[in-house]
């Protein structure tokens, strides 16, 4: 049998002491005599038909017991995990300690593995914390405001002789030169004064200018062979153009909603403004919510998983050797395992469960966001081994919406925040109606894996083999134990 007992190294390491006897270890020498016959050629013998004896004698009992250890440690792993009801949250490293007798394959298999665990923390009762939002207020002029917008959409531009200014339309001609080489050439470009969505230091460059006037200035290109470079940019403006917005009556609400008066219309925009500020504060409240617990809960950071991410991060951005921005990342890194510990403590605190709706949804919703078909997104999943993932992100998002119901929300006037509509309510079963990808939700719900799946594929992640770890050097077997596939 498998026989293991935990060691509590911090908070949030401990090492399992496996212990497995010559009997649980018996089918993977068996397989390992099945595997090598396989794989070996000797003369007389048919491939796969090898005796074990001749398998001894040839290959070594040695081979035998690291491939069958080799085998058998994700298992023996994975049940100590679960005897021992631990959480795992990092890479295992496992160190074999004792291998059985060659001569009869005699005695214990002992492997030592340390790997990072869940902190223990409790949270606070929900119903003690307070958070502040800012006022928003749909009044006269945030509706004013929405309907402004909405006429600037079916506005028209003007051409006015006038010097430009935020807000405007231009018209320029763009040269720019490297080293007095000319390198790209743009004519008749319309840019919004002031959005800032063409070149760095374009909106102070052209401020006041009129049509036909030029000026120089340098700025750092975001396209083409020199993206990235710095360049002297000329640019000509060759028209300017202000937006004319409709009249604000009746006949502007006939053409630009289904209403027939403008009182109508600003009815149903107080409307919508009303429901973009529960949005934004309760999106606000819900960040203060997580801080709030951040600062309130002491939980320990596991300083391994925290190095090796960070390592990872700098890695892909080159920049290894940048110390400034290594503790940037550090902090950044804690703070978000902290966020992902307290959230799912909340998910587990509050049992969430994710269903197979919630969780297509929550896949075609985050297809769009990367412009990706639903079908087409889930596969990327799939075969990158993130649906675990996806899972997990769902199960968090539901229990903070939760949690947050029971939160006590006032905004920067002491007033009570009434965010219904945008927390969750415990125990209430999602429905399709309200979302309108429903439709399209059911194309892939069969892909975005059943029910059994998805739990299979939680665990998974949720603990990686020893195998896939690095392994101390203290016996033949070990490394491959420790590495191989």
């Amino acid at each position: 049998m498998v026989n293991s007992t935990v060691e509590k190294l911090s908070p949030t390491r401990v090492k399992l002491h496996i212990t497995v006897s010559p009997e649980e270890l018996k089918p993977s020498i068996a397989h390992a005599y099945e595997h090598i016959a396989q794989d070996v050629q000797i003369p007389g013998f048919r491939k796969g038909k090898v005796p074990a004896p001749i398998i001894d004698q040839r290959i070594g009992r040695g081979a035998v017991i690291e491939h069958a250890v080799n085998e058998g440690l994700d298992g023996f792993y994975r049940q100590a995990v679960e005897d021992q009801e631990l959480r795992v949250i990092g890479r295992p490293s496992a160190e074999i300690v004792e291998l059985p007798e060659l001569k009869d394959y005699s005695g214990d298999l002992i492997v030592d593995v340390e790997v990072d665990v869940r902190p223990e923390f409790d949270l606070p009762a929900y119903d003690t914390i307070t958070v502040t939002v800012d006022a928003v207020e749909a009044d006269e002029a945030a509706v004013d405001a929405e309907l402004d917008r909405l006429r600037a959409r079916f506005g028209t531009l003007v051409t006015v002789d006038r010097p430009a200014a935020k807000g405007d339309f231009v018209e320029l001609d763009l040269v720019a030169t490297i080293d007095g080489a000319e390198i790209d050439r743009a004519e008749g470009v319309s840019y919004e004064v002031g959005s800032g969505e063409l070149l760095e230091g374009i909106d102070e460059a052209i401020d006041s200018l009129t049509a036909d006037e030029q000026t120089t200035f340098r700025s750092k290109l975001v396209g083409g062979d020199h993206a990235g470079e710095e360049a002297e940019v000329s640019v000509t403006i060759t028209a300017v153009k202000e937006r004319e917005l409709p009249e604000a009556d009746d006949d502007f609400a006939q053409m630009a909603s289904e209403f027939d008066t403008l009182a109508e219309l600003r009815a149903s925009l107080a409307e919508r403004v009303s429901e973009q500020s529960v949005f934004t504060q309760g999106a606000a409240a819900r960040d203060k919510f997580v801080e709030a617990l951040i600062e309130a809960v002491e939980i320990p950071v596991p300083p391994q998983l925290i190095e090796d991410e960070v390592h990872t991060h700098l890695e892909g951005e080159n920049r290894l050797e940048d110390d400034v921005h290594r503790a940037e990342v550090t902090e950044a890194s804690e703070k978000q395992f902290r966020t992902q510990m307290i959230l799912d403590k909340i998910a587990e605190d509050a049992n969430v469960q994710v269903s197979q709706d919630e969780l297509t949804q929550y896949l075609i919703q985050s297809a769009a966001q990367y412009g990706m078909a639903p079908q087409e997104f889930v596969n990327a999943l799939q075969q990158g081994n993130q649906l675990p993932a996806m899972v997990g992100e769902v199960a968090r998002n539901k229990a903070l919406a939760i949690a947050l119901g029971k939160v006590t929300v006032v905004d920067t006037n002491g007033k009570p925040v009434d965010l219904t509509g945008f927390v969750a309510v415990e125990g209430e079963e999602p429905t399709d109606a309200e979302d309108e990808v429903a439709e399209e939700a059911q194309e892939i719900a069969d892909a975005a894996a059943d029910a059994d799946a998805v739990v299979e594929a939680e665990e998974a992640a949720a603990e990686e083999a020893p195998k896939k770890a690095p392994a101390k050097k203290r016996a033949p077997a070990k490394k491959k134990a420790a590495d191989s596939e």
